[in-house]
């Protein structure tokens, strides 16, 4: 075998290529990650780490809005967006050091910042260096996607990436998309004081998820101000006389909508070109991914893809999942492989309320013809949920009929993204309700509301025949 400078070069430093070259390093291989832009990827500098720093300021001025629910008889907020969107700044650079050049050297991998370009299956250059390897993990992750709607390059308009340099608040906010990050952005906007118009194509918001859902979310932002258009195709982009607007076109009807600001959220494409998979041959997915096989392995055998670049799912924690099989695989094969697990993968949007799930929800039950149930448990009882005053939402568990092991869970309400992890162990390690029925949970907390969703399935299949013995039995004693 030939020498090589690396065992594994991993291009890209979101959160598939830092967890590729942490896990390679920490097996002593040697390891070499290559960023062109900032170190933690989307994650950190354009996506979760500054949406929910967003998410959490705007969460605080709804909660002084609704001062009186809480017993306080006045209570106002003054704030600076400006200040407000310097803070989110502040925060990724409190996270910054978890993703840094100086963490991952001192973890022993070799970290260049410059443009890769993959000269070969073995070859890999950056900064005018070619450097050779056993195995290459491409995990470029995806930017936002925009269409190509006329006249867009004529307004100012901005994406998920950009969207953070913003420090005056738009008066008027127009946004394209109902998807997690649509609305997640939609509701900050919202309560911050823009005045917040959103379009979808489709027929509800969050179309993944089952109608009753969409349908709460639809009604919370009506209740906030939010003017949602459904069934709603951005057809043009204008400028005018010093006035920008886009042409829309709802169930048919055209009309012209003026903003001072439009956000594109139309989700995300996979980043393949321009650092030579075309000229190499990489196979890609009719949707734009890195073609790959249950190991991760794309047409060469020792170049791999994960996380965005590689779907099929777009987050976080499913790129770092993928990025234990992508360094695994291509360090220990063909010694040992795994294929990549992907039965329990759980998401969350953060909303207020938030939106989890793991595994199927009951339209997906419906359409592939299981003999199912759904036990619904009303977070309106959970004493903790009243007094917090956040009594709303509800978490649905699908379940075979008769049985107790889960297939799928959906939880809407408050801290609904840490509520879900129950049932995500429970798929992952195979147990059912009757044990989390079972676990004592502290009282008075949210996550009693797994056990009580728990009682609902044991009270809808307890053992009728049984009972009747049981009260005779006790009828007898008497």
């Amino acid at each position: 075998m030939a020498k090589r400078d690396f065992n594994l070069i991993a291009i890209g430093a979101g959160s598939a290529g830092l967890v590729t070259a942490y896990i390679g390093a920490a097996v002593k291989a040697k390891v070499a990650l290559i960023e062109k832009h900032k170190m933690g990827g989307d994650c950190l500098n354009t996506g979760c780490v500054p949406s929910k720093a967003l998410i959490r300021s705007a969460k605080i001025l709804s909660y002084i809005k609704r001062h009186k629910d809480y017993g306080i008889q006045s209570a106002e907020a003054k704030f600076d967006f400006g200040e407000v969107m310097e803070r989110v700044q502040e925060v990724i650079k409190k996270v910054e050091p978890h993703d840094s050049i100086d963490r991952y050297t001192g973890l022993g991998v070799d970290c260049f910042t410059g443009s890769a370009h993959i000269r070969s299956p073995h070859e890999v250059e950056v900064n005018d260096k070619v450097l050779t390897t056993n195995n290459i993990v491409v995990a470029t992750g995806a930017r936002p996607f925009v269409p190509p709607i006329p006249g867009l390059d004529q307004v100012d308009y901005y994406t998920t990436d950009t969207i953070w340099n913003l420090r005056t608040l738009p008066k008027r906010l127009a946004i394209a998309g109902g998807g997690p990050i649509g609305c997640e952005l939609a509701q900050c906007f919202a309560r911050l004081g823009s005045q917040v118009l959103q379009f979808e194509k489709g027929s509800a918001l969050l179309v993944r998820e089952d109608p009753e859902v969409g349908e709460a979310l639809k009604q919370k932002f009506k209740k906030e101000g939010i003017d949602l258009r459904l069934n709603s195709v951005v057809k043009e982009a204008y400028k005018e006389g010093g006035k920008q607007g886009l042409v829309v076109e709802t169930n048919g009807q055209q009309e012209r909508v003026e903003f001072d600001t439009l956000l594109m959220a139309l989700g995300r494409k996979a980043n393949t070109r321009g650092f030579g998979l075309e000229e190499l041959g990489v196979e890609l997915n009719p949707q734009g991914t890195i073609k790959v096989d249950r190991y991760l392995r794309t047409n060469f055998k020792n170049i791999y893809a994960c996380g965005d670049v590689a779907g099929p799912y777009q987050f976080t924690h499913t790129a770092a999942h993928q990025a234990w099989f992508c360094s695994v695989n291509a360090l220990f094969s063909p010694f040992k492989k795994f294929k990549v697990d992907y039965r329990v993968i759980p998401w969350c949007t953060f909303t207020d309320p938030e939106i989890a799930r793991v595994g199927i929800n009951e339209q997906e039950a419906k359409a592939r013809g299981i003999d199912y149930e759904a036990s619904v448990y009303g977070i309106d009882d959970l004493d903790r949920a009243i007094a917090d005053d956040e009594d709303h939402g509800w978490i649905k568990v699908i379940t075979p009929k008769g049985k107790d092991t889960i297939l799928g869970a959906t939880i809407m309400g408050y801290h609904a993204g840490d509520l879900i992890t129950e049932y995500v162990s429970a798929m992952k390690h195979g147990f059912g309700l009757n044990k989390i029925l079972g676990t004592i949970h502290i009282y008075p907390t949210m996550g009693e509301a797994n056990k009580y969703a728990a009682g609902i399935w044991k009270k809808n299949n307890a053992p009728q025949g049984l009972l009747e013995w049981v009260k005779k039995f006790h009828t007898f004693r008497r």
